[in-house]
């Protein structure tokens, strides 16, 4: 098979951004299929020299096509969707310079399914469509997304892109039965979470240990909870904040970590230092590669996955939660959906209160202090990592509806 696959931000370990498009390439290239992206340099980390304009390179196998387009957590709506339309216009060019047996299109942005619509159409090649995130229904219940004629767009590029893809994936249960709702066929949607980079993640305890003494000295012996991730709008970390405030009441015992970039960090900087937490119980720390975060992971207790009141957004497949099970660190969210359900069905970890804080640092303080109930989340944690969400699982998905579409 020769895979044309279409993703914006295509990042490898060595960038602070998710490594699934990477992971999913290497699986195919190790199957005997030909992998080709068309992304852009937004998380591509490494000495490639890139030039302005179009960049041919290649890692381990996978033949990459990077337009040189800069890109920052910190970008508003308008400059983002500037970069959006930008990217869209250019990569549906080259791609039509390229052949391929499936063009596999990946979001977010929505904007993605553009090229991969055109190469199929013009190219007379099956098109598969990753959703990540359900646009426009996220941006639109955020507010960031308020023009009712962009929302007329983004809506009916949505539908059109389902119903003109031969497959689809959804990253989520509720993803999926969001793109069943538009009139697809159960039978042409492939359910293929996020998943576990045990090679990566799952490391001898030393390495934690390590990066304790080397990276996180003020830790000094206390419980570690940590937040790795963006400090967006939809994220609403300053919830860590006000954890740490509760927690100096409840249990001094416990610190906390956030290490990250985004629009809102410099406020929430500013909300720690007015709270007295800041550089007390609460650390935070500048964006770090993905090979980084496995130091921290591995000699983290907890694991934080954040998000705010906006239930659209429960139906996310956080890398967050599989980074933590993949590293055998019990993870703890502050929302609903699927997660919570997977959290409580498989005692992995823990369910707080997006509201109540002091009963959410109580809840952490017990659980991280209940040596049963702690093993056995961590020995969870393994079981479901390996046995159900390990890369290799969610990469044979992938692979066998790309080549049913191939094959329909």
């Amino acid at each position: 098979m020769r895979l044309l696959y279409l993703h914006q931000y295509f990042a490898t370990p060595e960038s602070n951004a998710g490594t699934r498009s990477y992971e999913m390439a290497k699986r195919l290239i190790r199957n005997g299929h030909s992998v080709t992206f068309v992304t852009s340099s937004a998380f591509l980390s490494g000495n490639y020299n890139l030039q302005s304009g179009w960049n041919l390179i290649e890692i381990e196998g996978i033949v990459l096509h990077v337009l040189h387009l800069s890109y920052s957590n910190k970008d508003g709506f308008l400059k983002r969707m500037q970069k959006f339309i930008i990217f869209s216009v250019r990569s549906t060019l080259k791609s039509l310079t390229l052949s391929a047996d499936v063009v596999f299109a990946t979001s977010t942005p929505l904007t993605i399914a553009i090229p991969g619509l055109i190469h199929s159409k013009i190219k007379g090649v099956p098109l598969v469509f990753e959703v990540r995130d359900l646009w426009p229904e996220l941006p639109i219940a955020t507010g960031v997304i308020k023009n009712k004629i962009v929302i007329k767009l983004a809506t009916w590029l949505e539908k059109y892109t389902y119903k003109n893809s031969k497959r689809l994936i959804g990253l989520s249960p509720g993803m999926c039965s969001g793109i069943v709702k538009h009139g697809i066929p159960k039978e042409y949607v492939t359910l293929a979470t996020n998943s576990c980079d045990t090679e990566l993640f799952d490391v001898d305890a030393l390495i934690g240990r390590r990066y304790l003494a080397e990276k996180l000295s003020f830790v000094k012996g206390r419980k570690l909870i940590a937040y790795t991730g963006t400090f967006g709008l939809i994220n609403k970390v300053g919830y860590i904040v006000k954890l740490a405030i509760a927690a100096q009441k409840i249990d001094p015992n416990l610190c906390f970590v956030a290490i990250g970039d985004g629009m809102e960090k410099q406020e929430i900087i500013a909300e720690a230092e007015k709270a007295g937490v800041l550089n007390e119980n609460l650390y935070i720390l500048p964006a770090v590669p993905k090979l980084e975060i496995v130091g921290l992971l591995s000699s983290a207790d907890l694991s934080l996955s954040l998000f705010g009141p906006v239930k659209e957004m429960w139906h996310n497949s956080a890398n967050k939660l599989f980074d933590a099970l993949a590293s055998q660190t019990p993870i703890a969210i502050n929302y609903g959906g699927w997660q919570k359900e997977f959290i409580l069905e498989h005692s992995c970890g823990l369910v707080l209160d997006g509201n109540d804080f002091e009963e959410s640092a109580l809840n952490i303080s017990n659980f991280l202090h209940d040596e049963k109930r702690y093993s056995d989340a961590i020995n969870s944690c393994k079981i479901l990592s390996y046995e159900h969400f390990s890369r290799d699982i969610m990469a044979a998905r992938i692979e066998k509806t790309l080549m049913d579409a191939i094959n329909d």
